[in-house]
């Protein structure tokens, strides 16, 4: 089921097996001579619930139209992110305009503690611990897009040590 709002009750699977999740909708009401004409943005989020994740802005004239163009703008822009269990390998940070993002990882068991857009995004990427904190503007675009720039950062840590030719010690 998916409703069309700033909230979301659910995602929606198509056929690649990736959830969608539409986290923003908004109207744009552009006023001429002979009225208003009337567009909307939908704000999608797609992820396969393992470490692919990505989102997209569409734009049309109709809600539909637009979170199908916002889904296929998702898909083509899907990010792999390393996970360690259930969370992420190493505290992170994304920034995009004036909104930054902080990513910390979190032990199993806390969930994913996070608002609005930034939850929606880790969820969908297959973290399931984590914590992550919004600074600067809270406008949704913005804070998908540096929650995205975070997650590029991510590192595996087994890959580093292995471009480094270090052999990793067995706590790790």
């Amino acid at each position: 089921m998916v409703s069309i709002g700033p909230r979301q009750t659910g995602d929606r699977t198509d056929a690649s097996g990736l959830n969608e999740r539409v986290v923003f909708t908004r109207r744009i009401a552009k006023v001429v001579k002979g009225g208003r004409n009337l567009r909307f943005n939908a704000l999608v989020v797609v992820g396969d619930g393992e470490g692919s994740v990505g989102a997209g802005l569409g734009k049309a004239l109709a809600i539909p139209d637009a979170v199908r163009k916002g889904n296929a703008l998702a898909k083509k822009g899907l990010i792999t992110v390393p996970l360690k269990g259930s969370t992420i390998p190493q505290e992170t940070s994304g920034r995009k305009g004036a909104s930054l993002v902080l990513i910390k990882p979190a032990p199993a068991g806390t969930g994913i503690i996070a608002a609005g857009v930034v939850r929606a995004v880790l969820d969908l990427a297959g973290v399931k611990d984590g914590v992550a904190k919004c600074l600067g503007s809270r406008n949704h675009i913005n804070v998908v897009a540096a929650t995205l720039d975070a997650l590029k950062k991510l590192r595996n840590p087994a890959e580093e040590l292995a471009k480094r030719k270090v052999t990793p010690r067995p706590d790790r």
